[in-house]
């Protein structure tokens, strides 16, 4: 399968849901659709586990200076902690 944009893959995602929740489809055209719309998932998911790598933050270190670090989910999580106090 040809690379295809992420925005282009989520709105043939939302096309295929669409098809197949409207149930007018012959079952050997659900099943084409369906598997379609695995091949895309499995593409967009792979897209968003390389965009997580590639996110970096800007935080201070103890001595005040900034400094770029890679994301972490955990640092999420300390910025909603850090906001609540």
């Amino acid at each position: 399968m040809a690379a295809v944009k992420f925005e282009q893959a989520m709105a043939r995602l939302e096309a295929i849901v669409g098809e197949l929740e409207n149930g007018d489809l012959p079952l050997d055209e659900s099943l084409k659709i369906f598997e379609e719309g695995i091949r895309l998932s499995k593409n967009c998911l792979k897209v968003l586990e390389e965009a997580e790598r590639k996110v970096e933050v800007l935080v201070q270190d103890k001595n005040g200076k900034k400094q770029l670090r890679a994301f972490s989910l955990d640092d999420d999580d300390a910025d909603a902690a850090s906001l609540e106090s």
